[in-house]
C-alpha cells in the first residue's frame, strides 16, 4: 500500500464524533432507499470519509479504541441472544458445518496458494488459515428480522467459534515453525490447556459472581456496566491465554446469557448502546482500513482474484455440503454462506503477522501483493456478506411467519387475546410484578398489559404512591418496547375496584403480588386475594419472590390431581413454560401420572421445548418433601384450585398453614387456573367435566365427600409413615 496519506481534514474531535454521528445517522437512511443493507452503508462511508478515500477523518487510536469495542460487542450480543436450548439441539450439526468450514478452505486454500501464487508451504497454510476463519459481520442483518433462533443461524454461530478456534491454533503452529525451525507440539498442548483452564474458571466463577451481583444491587445503570466489566474481562483473559478477544466476549456472552433474558429492561439497553454506537462505530473503522487504490495495479487484482476465488468458493462448498448432510432448504444455504462468509479480523491479524515474518532470505512471508489482494478481499466479502444475508433472511422471515412450526416459533392459531392484569399498591414491588409478566407473557403482539393502582381516598400521599407505582410500571415496559396501559382508580377498596376493572376491560389473568402480614390473625393470602378468587374465575397468578427472577437456577412446579380437567390448564402451562424458556432454566413437573401425559399432550399441541423434567408425585403429602430439597434459588410454583373446581380436594384447606410453615423462605408462585372459559382442546373428557361442573355442591354432598376423604387421609399416613425413608429426589 504505497499510496501517500496527507493529514485528514477534520482533527478537532467534537466534530470528529459529530461527523460520525451524522454517519451512523444519514448512511442507513439513503443507502436503504437503494437496497443496499445498513451494515454495507455503515462500511462503504468509511471507505468514502476515511483515508483512502475523501481523507475527511484519520484512523486514529479512537477508532481503534471504538471499533475493537464494537467488534466485541458484535460478539458477546451473538453469544447473548443465542437461545441455548435450540443449540444444545444443533450442537453436532453446528460442530459438523464447523468442521467443514475450516477443513475445506485451509485444505484448498493451501493447494490454491502452492499452486496459483506460488507461495511455500508454510506461508501457504498460514494464508490457508485465513481463509478458513470468518466474522460475524452481518449478525446483524438476522438480528434486524428476528431469526436468530433458526437452525441455520444457531449452526453459523457454532461453526464460526470451530473455525475461528482451528484458525488460531494453525497460526500458533505456523508462528511456532517459523520461530524455531520446527514443529513444536508442546506449544499446542499448552495452549489446549490453557484454554480448558480459562473456559473452566469462566464457567464457575461468572455465573456465581453475576447471581450474587444482581441480588445485591438492583441499580439498572450499575448492573449494565457490570456486565460490559465482566465481558471486556473475559476478552482480555482470552487474549493472555493465546485466544483472539473475539472468543472471550463471545463466550462471555453465551455464559451471561441465561440472567440476561431476552425480554428484559437489561437487555434492551444492552441491545441499544450496541447498535446505535459500538457496532457501527466497528464497521465505518472497517471501512477506512480499505484502501481502494490498490485495485490499479494488476499484480494485486491478479492476486486479489485468486484470493476472492478460493475464500468465496470453498465457504460456499462447505455451507453446500451442511445443506445437503442437514437436509436444508437452498435458503437456509444462502444464510449460513452469507454469515460465514465476511472476513475481517481474523483475516487481518493474520495478513499482519505473515507481512511482518521474515524469511530466511530477509523477505517478507507476504508478499505486498498479498497484502493488497487481502485488503480486497475484506472489501468484497464484507459488502458481499450483508447483502446475500439480507435476501435470504427476508425470504426465511416470510416463511417463518406462513410456516412457524416449522422454526420452533409459537403457532399462529386462533386463540383469543390475552389480556393481563397488573395491581400495583406499592412502588417497590411495581417493577418486578411487570417484570414477572412480561417474562411469562405470550410470543404474539396482540396480548395487552394493563397497570392499575386503585386507592380510596384522595389524599396527597395515596395519590403520589398510586401515580409513582403507575410510573415504575410503565417505564419497565418501555424498556423492552412494550406499550402498556395504566389506569388510575378511586373505588371502594383494593379488591372491588381490580373486580370492577376486570369486568370492564375484559381481562383474562391477573399478576398480583402477595400481600404482607399485617396482624397475626391475617391469612397467608389475605382478605383481598381470597375475595378475588372467590369473585372471579380468570387465572390469579401470585407472586413472592425474594430474589431477582432473572436469578433464578430451577423452577419446580407441583399440580394437584386432575388439574388437567380445569379449562385454564394450558394457559398457565404457557405461562409457567415461556417463563422458563425467558430465564434459561429447568422447569420441573411434579404430578400425578395422568397429569404428566396431558402436561407432554400440551407441550405437543403447542409447539413448546423447554428443558423440562417429570418426577411423579403419590400423595398430597409429598410436598413435604419437595419442600426439604429446596434451594434458595429455586422458584416454586403450585397450581391451586378454587372450593367449585374438578381438582380440589380438602388437603387444599390446609394449604395456606402448610405453604406459611414449610415455604416461608421460598420464592414462590401460586397459580389458580382459568375455570369456566373457553374449554381447552385436549381430550373431550375435560370438555365435557369443565363444562357440565358450573355451580358449588350442595353442603350435604360436601360433608358426605369430606367424610370418605378422612378415611383416604388415614389410609395415606398409615403407608406414608410405613415408607418414612423415601426421598422425593430433584
Amino acid at each position: 500500500m504505497d499510496a501517500t496519506i496527507t493529514h485528514a481534514l477534520i482533527t478537532n474531535p467534537v466534530l470528529i464524533f459529530f461527523t460520525v454521528l451524522v454517519i451512523i445517522l444519514m448512511a442507513p437512511l439513503l443507502l436503504t432507499r437503494l437496497k443496499i443493507p445498513q451494515v454495507v452503508g455503515l462500511i462503504i462511508a468509511g471507505v468514502i470519509v476515511g483515508p483512502y478515500g475523501l481523507n475527511l477523518l484519520e484512523r486514529d487510536s479512537s477508532f481503534e479504541i471504538f471499533g475493537q469495542v464494537g467488534l466485541l460487542y458484535l460478539m458477546f450480543l451473538a453469544g447473548l441472544e443465542i437461545d441455548m436450548f435450540h443449540l444444545k439441539k444443533n450442537i453436532r450439526k453446528g460442530l459438523g458445518f464447523g468442521l467443514l468450514t475450516f477443513l475445506i478452505p485451509l485444505i484448498l486454500g493451501t493447494l490454491a496458494s502452492v499452486t496459483m501464487l506460488h507461495l511455500g508451504w508454510i506461508t501457504a497454510i498460514l494464508v490457508a488459515s485465513m481463509y478458513a476463519s470468518h466474522t460475524l459481520i452481518a449478525y446483524p442483518v438476522v438480528t434486524r428480522f428476528g431469526i436468530t433462533k433458526s437452525p441455520a443461524v444457531l449452526i453459523t454461530i457454532v461453526g464460526t467459534i470451530v473455525a475461528v478456534l482451528g484458525s488460531l491454533l494453525v497460526l500458533g503452529v505456523v508462528v511456532g515453525i517459523q520461530s524455531q525451525g520446527e514443529f513444536a507440539i508442546s506449544n499446542i498442548l499448552r495452549l489446549l490447556l490453557n484454554v480448558a483452564i480459562y473456559c473452566a474458571a469462566i464457567l464457575y466463577l461468572y455465573p456465581r459472581i453475576m447471581r450474587w451481583f444482581f441480588k445485591t444491587f438492583s441499580d439498572s445503570v450499575t448492573q449494565f456496566v457490570f456486565v460490559l466489566a465482566l465481558v471486556f474481562l473475559a476478552s482480555w483473559l482470552a487474549k493472555v491465554v493465546g485466544l483472539e478477544s473475539v472468543l472471550g466476549a463471545f463466550f462471555a456472552g453465551l455464559v451471561l446469557n441465561r440472567y440476561v433474558p431476552n425480554i428484559s429492561p437489561l437487555m434492551n439497553r444492552i441491545e441499544f448502546v450496541g447498535n446505535a454506537l459500538f457496532i457501527p462505530y466497528f464497521l465505518i473503522g472497517v471501512g477506512m482500513m480499505i484502501n481502494i487504490r490498490v485495485m490499479s495495479s494488476t499484480d494485486t487484482m491478479v492476486v486479489a482474484g485468486n484470493m476472492l476465488l478460493v475464500a468465496i468458493s470453498t465457504k460456499w462448498i462447505a455451507a453446500y455440503i451442511a445443506q445437503k448432510i442437514n437436509r436444508f432448504t437452498r435458503n437456509d444455504r444462502s444464510i449460513m454462506f452469507g454469515l460465514s462468509s465476511a472476513h475481517t479480523a481474523v483475516a487481518l491479524a493474520v495478513v499482519t503477522l505473515g507481512y511482518n515474518m521474515l524469511l530466511p532470505d530477509g523477505s517478507h512471508a507476504l508478499s505486498e501483493a498479498v497484502m493488497n489482494g487481502t485488503i480486497v478481499m475484506i472489501l468484497v466479502t464484507c459488502t458481499m456478506a450483508p447483502i446475500v444475508t439480507s435476501g435470504a433472511a427476508a425470504k426465511m422471515k416470510i416463511r417463518m411467519m406462513e410456516h412457524p412450526e416449522d422454526y420452533d416459533e409459537e403457532k399462529r392459531t386462533e386463540k383469543k387475546q390475552m389480556r393481563t392484569l397488573i395491581p400495583v399498591a406499592n412502588p417497590v414491588t411495581a417493577s418486578s410484578l411487570v417484570t414477572l409478566a412480561l417474562l411469562m407473557k405470550r410470543k404474539t403482539t396482540d396480548d395487552s398489559i394493563f397497570a392499575l393502582h386503585v386507592r380510596n381516598d384522595n389524599s396527597s400521599s395515596s395519590v403520589a404512591i398510586g401515580r409513582n407505582a403507575l410510573k415504575l410500571a410503565g417505564e419497565t415496559a418501555a424498556a423492552v418496547n412494550v406499550t402498556m396501559q395504566t389506569i388510575e382508580r378511586y373505588d371502594l377498596n383494593t379488591s372491588t375496584g381490580i373486580i370492577n376493572t376486570v369486568k370492564e376491560r375484559n381481562i383474562t389473568d391477573i399478576v398480583v403480588g402477595m400481600h404482607q402480614h399485617s396482624n397475626i390473625v391475617d391469612s397467608f393470602f389475605g382478605s383481598k386475594i381470597e375475595q378475588l378468587l372467590k369473585e372471579l374465575n380468570n387465572m390469579v397468578i401470585i407472586s413472592r419472590c425474594f430474589i431477582p427472577i432473572n436469578t433464578i437456577t430451577r423452577i419446580v412446579v407441583v399440580v394437584p390431581e386432575k388439574a388437567e380437567f380445569e379449562t385454564g390448564f394450558e394457559a398457565w402451562i404457557i405461562r409457567v413454560t415461556n417463563l422458563a424458556m425467558r430465564i434459561g432454566c429447568r422447569i420441573i413437573f411434579c404430578a400425578y401420572q395422568t397429569t404428566i401425559q396431558m402436561i407432554h399432550s400440551a407441550f405437543k399441541a403447542e409447539n413448546i421445548e423447554v428443558r423440562s423434567e417429570f418426577r411423579e408425585v403419590k400423595e398430597w403429602g409429598d410436598l413435604v418433601l419437595i419442600a426439604n430439597n429446596l434451594l434458595d434459588d429455586d422458584l416454586m410454583i403450585l397450581i391451586g384450585a378454587r372450593r367449585a373446581s374438578v381438582s380440589f380436594n380438602l388437603e387444599m384447606d390446609t394449604l395456606p398453614n402448610f405453604l406459611a410453615k414449610y415455604f416461608a423462605r421460598n420464592n414462590l408462585l401460586v397459580i389458580f387456573p382459568e375455570q369456566f372459559g373457553e374449554t381447552p382442546k385436549l381430550t373431550r373428557l375435560s370438555n365435557q367435566l369443565s363444562a357440565d361442573i358450573t355451580a358449588t355442591p350442595s353442603g350435604a354432598w360436601l360433608r358426605l365427600r369430606a367424610w370418605f376423604r378422612w378415611l383416604n387421609t388415614q389410609k395415606k399416613r398409615i403407608t406414608h409413615r410405613n415408607r418414612k425413608k423415601r426421598t422425593f429426589d430433584l
